[in-house]
């Protein structure tokens, strides 16, 4: 993961009005703790921001450049707004170079699975405790030709060198299933049609 640096200013008003005020000069309210400091609160640029994050992730590590000091941070919880889809607001969390951190790492499947086989996958995510400046963008998990009936937990996942997994191994992440055939949908509804005869 390339190394992201950016320029923020610090935030003097806090509250509803002043977070409006912020967004309407082109920068997101944000709060940067950890490490045991207290929490700093600056306005991060937005269309710088909303890059950093499509080019490397919701796990971004960035560089702060904040009043002649630089601090390296990890990017812990954006907030969207929900109906107008703009960042309103981000939490960061302090890291050290070499520090280990835990995070959430979106799962991609891959592959088309063996003749018949319905894919299906049970989670979005797997959680990962990782060196903080080699976060992997997402995990792949490849279902190539594989059989119905087919399930690939957690602990099965390749995972990139140096992670090692936090979530529960025994987690199906992915299975590859016999689709359900419509002749025993017609059987269901002609049972149910001559029950309710019945009534």
């Amino acid at each position: 993961m390339s190394e992201v640096r950016l320029s923020v200013e610090p935030r003097t008003e806090f509250g509803k009005g002043a977070a409006r005020r912020t967004r309407r000069a082109g920068k997101i309210p944000a709060v940067l703790y950890g490490h045991g400091s207290d929490p700093r609160h600056f306005a991060l640029p937005a269309i710088e921001f909303a890059r950093v994050v499509r080019e490397n992730g919701s796990n971004a590590v960035i560089t702060l450049d904040l009043e002649g000091s630089s601090e390296l941070a990890l990017t812990k919880t954006i907030v969207v707004h929900p109906l107008k889809n703009y960042i309103e607001h981000v939490d960061l969390l302090v890291v050290k170079r070499g520090e280990k951190v835990t995070v959430d790492v979106p799962v991609v499947v891959s592959g088309t699975p063996g003749p018949g086989g319905l894919v299906n996958q049970d989670v979005d995510t797997l959680q990962v405790e990782v060196e903080a400046l080699h976060i992997p963008e997402q995990v792949e998990v490849s279902i190539e030709g594989l059989e119905v009936g087919t399930q690939i937990l957690a602990g099965q996942v390749q995972l990139p060198q140096g992670a090692t997994l936090v979530t529960d191994p025994e987690s199906l992440v992915v299975s590859v299933n016999e689709p359900q055939r419509e002749e025993a949908d017609d059987e269901a509804e002609a049972g149910e049609e001559s029950a309710e005869a019945a009534e």
